[in-house]
């Protein structure tokens, strides 16, 4: 009796290692086999788009050259860019994503622009500075309207259009950076 109590309790621990074997073997077979499916469902980090050539056209150049006075050019670069972001909500909306994203590339065209021309501009004058304000201000807008095209958008896309919005915010710092600059400036005498 002895024998036997002892060969039947260590049949069911035999069974029971088996059963957990197998057990741990088909979940790890589902686990393999689900990953294999979500990485095949992601796409490859070389797979993106290019970014677009961040140009501007030539009637655009043509009408922001023209335009001499800091406050004027700011509000043309301000519709321009406007334009462009209407440009790349239609195409979006129209699954034409190549015009989307040459639009905004265009578009950071004309934002690096007109940054250029904000910065080279007389940074103490009170017009140059109102209007580091009113392109910042402008500026605000844009991030949401980016963000929804950006919903409807394969993936290839997104790399591109998550940078914009980044460089959309740096592009607003750069704007504020002259409006809280370091120096002092001195009033002038009373005599």
């Amino acid at each position: 009796m002895i024998g036997q109590s002892i060969s039947d309790k260590g049949r069911p621990r035999r069974w029971l290692g088996i059963k957990r074997y197998v057990g741990l073997y088909c979940l790890s077979t589902i686990v393999l086999a689900a990953s294999s499916g979500i990485v095949a469902g992601q796409t490859d980090p070389d797979e993106s788009a290019p970014p677009p050539v961040r140009v501007i056209t030539r009637d655009e150049g043509i009408r922001l050259t023209r335009e001499r006075d800091v406050k004027a050019r700011t509000l043309v670069a301000l519709e321009l860019m406007n334009a462009r972001i209407a440009a790349a909500e239609k195409a979006a909306g129209l699954e034409d994503f190549e015009k989307m994203y040459t639009e905004l590339g265009g578009f950071l065209g004309i934002l690096d622009n007109t940054i250029d021309f904000l910065l080279r501009s007389d940074n103490n004058s009170d017009k140059v500075l109102s209007n580091f304000k009113r392109f910042e201000i402008g500026l605000r807008g844009y991030v949401p309207k980016i963000e929804l095209i950006r919903r409807e958008l394969p993936l290839r896309y997104e790399p591109f259009v998550k940078s914009t919005i980044k460089y959309i915010r740096d592009a607003r710092s750069k704007a504020l950076e002259p409006l809280f600059g370091d120096t002092v400036v001195r009033e002038p005498r009373r005599n």
